[in-house]
């Protein structure tokens, strides 16, 4: 009797755990639909590490019919900076002390800015957050009036707060959830996505 009730209890958290699952997978906030039209300009603006992002960034922008705009630091990332388990590489270094964060970027001024209506923002994840390159584009730059739609690359990292960190950078603009892709999306996923947000 003991053995069946405790089977029966089992299988009850077991079911209630699928749900719960269920619930998170459907329910999994999607990047809403933006009504874009000839009309409407778009932007894609991104900073790839490695090129995964930069690929991403010019997908969307193509299927978009959007602009595309790189940040680029002074210093560019090599490879080695990039080595995160290396407690000697730029990244690592940056990562632990904040003060190392604030990258000089070539630029962070785009022709004709205030005649944007959406905004694309594209970086890697670097430790649950946002490359930090992009920091300073969004921190320069006025989003007022702007709908912003963050995505982001990364190996298997979601998006997590990223594009809220971003937004409180600036308290402009309308930010809307974003999307990750992984390191090596398909064009057919990157294509689904912009038909959706279209």
């Amino acid at each position: 009797m003991k053995k069946k009730t405790f089977l029966i209890v089992v299988l009850i958290i077991i079911f209630v755990i699928g749900i719960f699952f269920l619930i998170k997978y459907f329910n999994k906030p999607k990047t809403p639909k933006q009504n874009i039209d000839g009309d409407t300009k778009v932007l894609v603006v991104y900073f790839s590490a490695q090129n995964h992002t930069e690929k991403v960034a010019k997908e969307i922008a193509s299927n978009l019919n959007a602009d595309i705009f790189e940040v680029i630091p002074v210093n560019p990332y090599t490879e080695d900076d990039l080595s995160y388990t290396n407690v000697s590489s730029r990244v690592y270094k940056e990562h632990n002390d904040e003060s190392l964060r604030n990258i000089e970027l070539v630029s962070t001024k785009v022709d004709n800015w205030e005649d944007y209506d959406i905004v694309l923002i594209g970086y890697p994840i670097w430790w649950g957050i946002a490359a930090w390159p992009i920091n300073n584009f969004v921190k320069e730059n006025d989003f007022t009036n702007k709908t912003v739609i963050p995505f982001c690359t990364s190996a298997s990292s979601g998006i997590g707060e990223s594009g809220n960190l971003l937004e409180k950078l600036t308290n402009t603009g309308t930010w809307v959830q974003g999307k990750r892709f992984s390191s090596n999306a398909s064009s057919n996923e990157i294509k689904k996505w912009t038909k959706s947000i279209k």
